[in-house]
């Protein structure tokens, strides 16, 4: 290729990257804005118009990158799941003792769905999944299964009775993690959800086998 036609390629390609970055950023703009309605209001009270004035787009826009808000809703679940795994690679990046890893595991959750809109856009929609007409992910299997696993690994290290049914112990925690997500939402705009969290370790997870 010559010269000029690998000049006239780059010119080419570069607004073609800007636009797609241009897209990128507007998507993003989109989806926190959604959350934030989403949190705030309810899936069934927002509309694409709310969202498009607190993204500072136009409602054109929003349809350029969802095809009504129901696809609103599964990407913001969708980027809620994506949140959650993160939250638990920070905490088995510390290789805590098991026991201290779900502990730890639920604080930072806690955390973040006190203080993060997103978290609390996936949080509520999962609660008004049946009002989203659509496939919405299935919940919290991810989180159960590390907890399990964290469980299972406690338990071989004899910091769990062996005969505890491990998968069972797992699902309490979670029912009651984010039992207590809600309850503290409700109640309290989750301002005590550390300290209920803290509840629920100090009751539910062993500190001696």
């Amino acid at each position: 290729m010559s010269k000029h036609l690998r000049t006239a390629a780059v010119t080419k390609a570069a607004p073609r990257e800007l636009k797609q970055e241009r897209a990128g950023r507007t998507r993003r703009q989109l989806l926190d804005a959604a959350a934030t309605a989403f949190a705030a209001k309810g899936f069934p009270a927002v509309t694409l118009q709310d969202i498009a004035d607190l993204a500072e787009v136009t409602k054109g826009a929003v349809y350029f990158h969802f095809t009504n808000k129901e696809a609103v809703a599964v990407a913001v679940t969708e980027e809620f799941y994506t949140q959650l795994p993160a939250i638990a690679e920070s905490v088995t990046a510390r290789q805590l003792p098991p026991l201290d890893a779900v502990a730890e595991l639920l604080l930072q959750t806690a955390v973040a769905l006190r203080d993060n809109p997103m978290m609390q856009a996936g949080a509520r929609l999962q609660i008004e999944r049946n009002l989203v007409d659509a496939d919405m992910p299935t919940p919290f299997s991810g989180f159960t299964q590390l907890i399990t696993e964290l469980l299972a690994q406690a338990q071989e290290e004899g910091m769990v009775r062996p005969t505890t049914d491990i998968a069972s112990m797992a699902r309490v925690i979670v029912a009651a993690f984010f039992g207590s997500q809600h309850i503290s939402w409700v109640q309290h705009n989750r301002e005590d959800l550390t300290d209920r969290v803290q509840e629920i370790i100090d009751i539910t997870i062993p500190r001696h086998a």
